[in-house]
C-alpha cells in the first residue's frame, strides 16, 4: 500500500501544487529551498562545469533542503548535516552564498534552541567567512557574515513569539481550569448541603413521621436530579465538539424560585424581592447572578444559625445589583468561616471578572450580608 508521507493521498488524482500543500509546512520550506538552491546552481556564473560537478552540487542541495523536514526531530544533527553539505556546495558553486543556504536552516535551528546552543552555531558559521576572501572581496565577507546573522536572528524571534503563544495558552488553560472549580464548587457543595440537611431531617422523623421522611426524600431526588442536569450542560461546554444547540441552558435569575424553593424544602425560609430587567441579561451576568445567590444561600445554610433569607435583586439599564442577608446570629466583624471563604473568594472572582464588585461581611446587630453590582456595559 502506497503511504503519502503528507497524509494527503485520498485516491485521487491530485496536481502538484496540491499535494504540496497537503504537506507538513517543514516540509513545503525544504521542497521551497530545493528548488531555489537548485536553480542558483544552474544560473549563478562560477558554478560547475561539466554534468558531473552539477550532479554533485544538485545533491548537495537536496541534502541541505532536506535537513529542514528534520529539524523537529533532530536539530543537533540535522544543522551539522546542512554545514558538511554546505562545505560542499562552497566548494562546487562559490558564488550562492556562504555554505549554500546553511543560513535558512540555522533559522530553524534557532526556532527550536535556545540562544545558549544557537549562538554557539552562529559563532562557527560566522569564524569561517575570512575564507570567502579567497574567491571575493570584502562585499562577500559581509554578505557571508550578514546571511547567519539575519537566519539567526528570524529563528530567535519566531521561538520567542511561539513561547509567548505557549505563555499566553497556559495561562488561557489555568484560567479555565479556575472557572470550571468555581463552576463545579457552586453546584456541588449547594446540592450536597441540601442532601446533608434532608437526609438528617429524614433520618430524625423516619419512624415517626413517615410523610415528612418522604417528601425530604423526594427534596433529595429533585435536588439530585437538578445537579445532575447542571453537571451535564457543564461538561458539554468544556468539551471541545460540544454544539450551540445544547438541549439544557445555563441557570440565570429566572431560576431564583427553584432554588429558593429547594431551600425552604431544608427549613430556611427564603423571601425574593426581583424588579425584572427591561431587556434580557448578557449570560455572564445571568449566570454569575445566580451563582452569587446560590452560593451566598448555601453559606447561610452551612455556616450560619440563620433561618430566614432575603435575595433582592434590582435591575437598571447599567447593572445588576444583588443584595442577600440572612438574620444569623451576630459575629465579630470580618469572622469568616475557612470554609465559607473560597465561596466568597469564588463569588469576588465573578464580580471582578465581570467589571463589578462584591463585598460580604457580617451586619452590626446579627445577620450576614453579601453585595454585589454587575455593570453590564462591559460584558
Amino acid at each position: 500500500m502506497t503511504v503519502d508521507p503528507c497524509a494527503a493521498y485520498d485516491h485521487r488524482v491530485r496536481s502538484p501544487g496540491s499535494l504540496l500543500r497537503g504537506c507538513r509546512p517543514d516540509l513545503r520550506v525544504a521542497v521551497g529551498l530545493f528548488v531555489a538552491l537548485a536553480a542558483l546552481i544552474l544560473v549563478t556564473p562560477n558554478g560547475p562545469h561539466d554534468p558531473i560537478g552539477y550532479t554533485a552540487a544538485l545533491a548537495l542541495a537536496a541534502v541541505q533542503a532536506s535537513t529542514i523536514a528534520v529539524l523537529r526531530r533532530h536539530p543537533e544533527g540535522a544543522m551539522a548535516v546542512a554545514v558538511l553539505a554546505g562545505i560542499g556546495i562552497e566548494s562546487l558553486a562559490p558564488a550562492i552564498g556562504w555554505l549554500g543556504q546553511a543560513a535558512a536552516v540555522l533559522a530553524g535551528y534557532a526556532r527550536r534552541r535556545p540562544p545558549s546552543r544557537s549562538l554557539w552555531v552562529l559563532g562557527l558559521l560566522l569564524a569561517g567567512t575570512p575564507w570567502k576572501l579567497a574567491h571575493g572581496d570584502w562585499r562577500n565577507v559581509l554578505l557571508a557574515i550578514a546571511g547567519p546573522a539575519l537566519g539567526w536572528t528570524l529563528g530567535e524571534l519566531g521561538r520567542t513569539r511561539a513561547l509567548r503563544r505557549q505563555d499566553s495558552e497556559r495561562r488561557i488553560v489555568t484560567q479555565e481550569r479556575e472557572r470550571i472549580a468555581r463552576e463545579l464548587h457552586d453546584v456541588l457543595v449547594h446540592t450536597v448541603s441540601v442532601i446533608v440537611v434532608q437526609a438528617g431531617a429524614a433520618q430524625d422523623v423516619f419512624d415517626s413521621r413517615p410523610d415528612l421522611a418522604r417528601a425530604a426524600l423526594t427534596s433529595i431526588d429533585l435536588a439530585a436530579r437538578s445537579t445532575l442536569s447542571e453537571l451535564r450542560v457543564l461538561l458539554q461546554t468544556m468539551s471541545a465538539d460540544s454544539g450551540p444547540d445544547s438541549a439544557t441552558p445555563q441557570p440565570g435569575l429566572a431560576q431564583l424560585d427553584t432554588l429558593a424553593a429547594s431551600l425552604r424544602a431544608t427549613g430556611l425560609t427564603v423571601e425574593l424581592d426581583r424588579e425584572p430587567a427591561v431587556s434580557p441579561l448578557p449570560a455572564a451576568v445571568d449566570l454569575s447572578s445566580y451563582r452569587i445567590v446560590q452560593e451566598s444561600l448555601t453559606n447561610t445554610l452551612r455556616h450560619s444559625q440563620a433561618t430566614r433569607a432575603r435575595v433582592t435583586v434590582r435591575c437598571s439599564p447599567r447593572s445588576v445589583r444583588l443584595e442577600i442577608r440572612d438574620d444569623g446570629p451576630a459575629r465579630p466583624s470580618g469572622r469568616v468561616d475557612r470554609s465559607g471563604h473560597r465561596g466568597i473568594v469564588g463569588m469576588q472572582e465573578r464580580a471582578r471578572l465581570l467589571g463589578g464588585t462584591l463585598d460580604a461581611g457580617p451586619v452590626p446587630g446579627g445577620g450576614f450580608r453579601v453585595r454585589a453590582d454587575l455593570p453590564l456595559a462591559s460584558s
